[in-house]
């Protein structure tokens, strides 16, 4: 298991918790909405960080992205396990010919 595993698993068994006893138990209580605006902002500031080039910063907000990241698939129900089926699927495969082969709409 990786880290990114046992935070997931961490993150799932949180979603019944107390929200005034755990940060990912309150996240996941105000809704899918919160917790992706909350990715959203936190991979915003790690854009900044990029841009910046301030690599401890970078680091920091990173692993923030990272957390609610998995915060936010965890408020939909989509497991980690699913999403790294999907690169697994897609390794070997261009860039390019992997986008023209998705469905339109």
């Amino acid at each position: 298991m990786s880290i990114l595993h046992d935070l997931a698993v961490t993150i799932e068994a949180r979603k019944g918790a107390d929200p005034d006893s755990s940060w990912t138990a309150k996240l996941l209580a105000k809704g899918p909405e919160k917790c992706a605006e909350k990715f959203g902002e936190e991979a915003i500031e790690a854009i900044i960080e990029a841009v910046k080039g301030d690599r401890a910063k970078l680091t920091s907000e990173a692993a923030d992205v990272l957390y609610h990241f998995l915060v936010m698939l965890a408020a939909r129900d989509v497991a980690l396990d699913d999403v790294l089926a999907e690169l697994a699927r897609r390794q070997g495969l261009s860039g390019i010919a992997e986008k023209a082969a998705r469905p339109k709409g």
